[in-house]
């Protein structure tokens, strides 16, 4: 709280408060002029493309000429400084303290553990780190998947034959079959990450830099029990983009060339006939003239997007992240730097959580994203989540989850800490309260905006009774 007060009150002594009232204005506009850049480059092509780059990369210097010129350059950064200090130090005040993604239970050493390893996934990380050696000297029966081989069937057959755990040494997109294979059958899944991102291995804490580490899992591990996502009958561990992304990723030259083919194939995504024009439904709120929707199984603290998402705090929450993105104009564009006016939605960006998503097109078909493979569903398509369906089985020793990130702070809960009106014990007991009967934790309701759709009044008395007095009945809004 400090912090945040001194980032407002630098540049008012450094300035006074009519000349920072000015700056801030001058800053406004720069980010208003280079999103304006951005939408021109991604958007058009040809001369419109170069204007708007050339746009993107002068506004923000000219800013930064301009203050600098003044004597505010110093006292900008110094702000700007103290206010991520703000921010940062927030989200450690209301975190729920140090602990794994999912609550972890003893498990019983597997008899005849399966692994599923695919040679050419993350640049050849099987061979590099000696996995197959490795699995083979921890107990398990190993095959390497071969170019056109049917995943699922693959890991049918190896419960078929008596597996009692199964495991992918590959990308998210592969572990995602085989986790499906894993909770069809209530067997613990095993993730070695051995693919490019692996960002499902990132969010269960284990060390994408060391694959080999995981297997240590097979002899001495602990079980969590995992959403899975579902994308109509297909699953998914981390998440499925609809819109722009997914029909950049339909193109079979996006694998050898992600950069030009999505500068040669957005401007018809965005403004041309190919727009995709999505609709949404969670309940009874319906929103439409969506570009882009990413699906996520649980809520990510942040969404850039869809290839480079953020961590999700915990993967057992029971609920989908939903991020939709709406921007059709430079103007729209614009004034997304303005940020969310309540909650977590803005008129270019929309933020929610839910436990089930109806996803609709004009078409009859949708292409998706699912965890970075393209699949085709029928429309609509149905998203839900499945909570707890995934037995994972992870190491007993691992790198500590490091908490999401760029999820807004919450600034009146923060000050009551600060006022000891807030005790942090007492949150922690409440989220954990709220985990064992099955409801959504005060943590949970806070960062996805469940309650943005309440009467005036209602939410905000009911997310404060909730974490300071601890989980009781309330009585029914009118």
């Amino acid at each position: 709280m400090l912090a945040l007060l001194a980032s407002a009150l630098v540049p008012l002594v450094a300035a006074g408060l009519l000349r920072s009232v000015l700056w801030v204005a001058a800053g406004i506009a720069g980010l208003a002029l280079t999103a304006v850049g951005v939408w021109w480059a991604l958007a058009h092509t040809g001369v419109l493309r170069a204007l708007g780059t050339a746009l993107a990369v002068t506004a923000p210097v000219a800013v930064l000429v301009l203050y600098a010129l003044s004597g505010m350059l110093w006292v900008a950064c110094l702000s700007v400084a103290l206010w991520l200090l703000a921010v940062a130090t927030a989200r450690t005040a209301l975190a729920p303290g140090p602990g794994p993604t999912a609550s972890e239970g003893t498990a019983e050493a597997p008899r005849h553990p399966w692994v599923l390893m695919n040679p050419r996934s993350g640049g050849g990380k099987v061979g590099r780190f000696h996995l197959v050696e490795k699995a083979r000297a921890a107990g398990c029966r190993v095959v390497l998947l071969e170019h056109g081989q049917d995943v699922t069937a693959l890991a049918r057959q190896a419960v078929s034959e008596g597996a009692d755990l199964l495991a992918v040494a590959g990308g998210d997109g592969t572990q995602a079959l085989v986790a499906e294979v894993a909770a069809h059958h209530d067997l613990p899944f095993l993730v070695v990450p051995a693919g490019t991102r692996n960002h499902f291995a990132l969010d269960l804490g284990l060390d994408r830099d060391d694959p080999a580490a995981a297997l240590e899992a097979v002899t001495d591990g602990v079980e969590l029990r995992v959403d899975l996502g579902y994308a109509a009958d297909r699953v998914f561990v981390n998440n499925a983009s609809f819109g722009t992304y997914a029909a950049v990723v339909a193109d079979p030259a996006y694998r050898n060339a992600k950069a030009h083919t999505a500068l040669r194939t957005l401007p018809g995504l965005l403004t041309g006939e190919e727009a995709p024009g999505l609709r949404m439904r969670v309940g009874r709120t319906r929103t439409d003239g969506l570009q882009a929707l990413l699906v996520s199984n649980n809520p990510y603290g942040r969404a850039v997007d869809a290839s480079r998402p953020g961590r999700r705090e915990r993967l057992d929450s029971g609920l989908l992240g939903v991020v939709c993105v709406r921007v059709s104009n430079a103007v729209q564009a614009a004034r997304m730097v303005r940020g969310p006016r309540s909650g977590r939605h803005s008129e270019g960006l929309i933020r929610l959580s839910a436990g089930e998503v109806v996803v609709e097109a004009d078409t009859d078909t949708l292409p998706v994203g699912i965890d970075g493979e393209h699949v085709v569903l029928p429309a609509p398509v149905v998203c839900r989540s499945a909570p707890g369906a995934l037995r994972v089985r992870v190491p007993r020793r691992r790198p500590r989850t490091a908490r999401a990130s760029g999820s807004a702070a919450d600034w009146p809960r923060v000050a009551d800490l600060a006022l000891g009106r807030l005790s942090p014990r007492r949150t922690r007991d409440t989220d954990a309260e709220a985990r064992r009967l099955g409801v959504p934790s005060p943590a949970t309701i806070h960062a996805s905006g469940y309650t943005s759709g309440c009467p005036s009044g209602f939410s905000a008395r009911f997310t404060a009774g909730f974490t300071a007095d601890g989980i009781r009945p309330l009585p029914r809004p009118r």
